[in-house]
Formats: structure tokens, sequence, C-alpha cells
């Protein structure tokens, strides 16, 4: 009898995936609530930022960043990041078209935040798009 394996891929939040640039990053867990089971995982399509670039610093940690914390933000999460242990790598979409549509529950992004990661005067080129819902 021949055993069959399930595994899952995380959902693409990309629109077009040729346009797509994204680095390595170290992810933090500040600020991410434990689910059910007691794993911390940030889903995909979450904005991450920080005050140390990670284009500068390959060290430096980014955490989710909010309406409040939107000046300090530096990408998109391409894929989840499980941080319950605490931080983990990542990788981060600096330049590329991201499709609300493709969003996973619970992760939305506001107009502001959508502002500012498209800010040219500080290096944002992630622009946010809505297509084949």
């Amino acid at each position: 009898m021949t055993k069959f394996e399930h595994y899952d891929s995380p959902d693409q939040v990309l629109g077009f995936i040729r346009e797509k640039v994204a680095f390595g990053a170290l992810i933090g867990d500040a600020g991410v609530s434990a689910d059910a089971l007691g794993r911390k995982v940030i889903p995909a399509g979450t904005p991450v930022g920080g005050d140390t670039s990670m284009l500068d610093d390959e060290n430096a940690i980014l955490t989710v960043a909010t309406d409040t914390t939107k000046d300090t933000v530096q990408g998109i999460l391409e894929f989840p990041v499980d941080v319950t242990a605490g931080t983990a790598d990542g990788t981060v979409i600096d330049n590329g078209y991201i499709n609300q549509f493709r969003l996973p529950d619970g992760v939305t992004i506001s107009k502001d935040m959508e502002a500012a990661l498209h800010d040219k005067s500080k290096g944002g080129r992630v622009t946010i798009i809505g297509r084949n819902k």
C-alpha cells in the first residue's frame, strides 16, 4: 500500500512574481500573540519594519508594522514566519506587487500602510493591487 503525505504550501501573496525583489531578514516576535496551540506565526502578507534598515544591516530585526509604526515599514512577508521560539528567518518583499485578494484571513493593509509601503521618498516600492478575486 502506498502512503501519501499531504504538504501544505502557503498561498502566494504576489500579484506578479517577475517584478519581485525580496531579501532574507530576521523577524522578531515583539507584539505577536500565541494561538490556541501556543504557536506564534506571523502570516504571509504582513507588513514588517523597524528602526534599522534590513538593506543596510543583515542583523536588523524587523517586527510586525502597524499603522502607528508605518513610518518604519520596510516590506511585506512573502511567507509565514514562525516566531514561537523567538527571532526567526523570513523573506521580506522590498519591491513588487501584492494582490490584496491573496492575503490570508486576518491580514489587511490599510490605506495609510499602503501609502507608506509605496512611498518612493523612503525607498518604498511595494504596490497593493486587487485582481482576480
